[in-house]
């Protein structure tokens, strides 16, 4: 059996902490009169809309399932006062703004690779927020102080190599479904097909 990481997240208890992983991608929160917030997050698949509320449900956080006008998935939280030091967190003068001291562990990760990860042929991207592009700088410093440098390429941060696919891998755990098999990091990339 191999030794778990400390920072994994099977090493630990998810926590509302968390929920920063979903805030390094196209994650947003919303206050309402200073008492609470509530958490928005488009998605590009259905399997990503069941794995993201199943993970918030972990953390005891409900979610409800969304479709826009045009026909694109996501998830809304209702307003919760639990959120609002989060929201206090990542806004900044009314927007998104990347906290400075941004620490990202296991389950952090694991929650943006739901939300944003994909492979790049060989290479892994983890999705930033293409509304937030002032948050990438602080965002990648963050992945890198957690052992995992990486390439900005668009809206997302490539992850190369061998030994850093399989730290995210280490560090994210295992897919939580056979949906999310092909789009979850490995060592390297060659997919399995779900």
């Amino acid at each position: 059996m191999a030794q778990l990481s400390f920072y994994s997240a099977e090493a630990n208890q998810p926590h509302a902490g968390d929920l920063a992983g979903l805030l390094c991608c196209q994650g947003q929160l919303a206050e309402f009169a200073r008492t609470a917030a509530r958490l928005t997050l488009p998605l590009d698949a259905r399997w990503r809309v069941r794995a993201v509320r199943l993970a918030l449900a972990e953390r005891g956080i409900e979610a409800t399932p969304t479709v826009t006008d045009e026909g694109l998935h996501g998830v809304r939280t209702a307003f919760r006062a639990d959120l609002l030091p989060l929201a206090e967190e990542w806004t900044k003068e009314g927007e998104k703004f990347a906290p400075t001291g941004l620490a990202l562990d296991g389950g952090a990760l694991r929650l943006w690779v739901l939300a944003a990860g994909s492979w790049l042929g060989t290479n892994y991207l983890l999705g930033l927020d293409p509304d937030a592009p002032d948050t990438y700088d602080t965002v990648r410093g963050a992945l890198g102080a957690a052992g995992l440098p990486a390439t900005l390429q668009g809206a997302g941060l490539r992850i190369s190599g061998r030994r850093r696919l399989g730290r995210l891998a280490e560090l994210v755990g295992r897919p939580p479904s056979g949906d999310a098999e092909e789009h979850w990091p490995a060592v390297s990339g060659v997919r399995r097909s779900a």
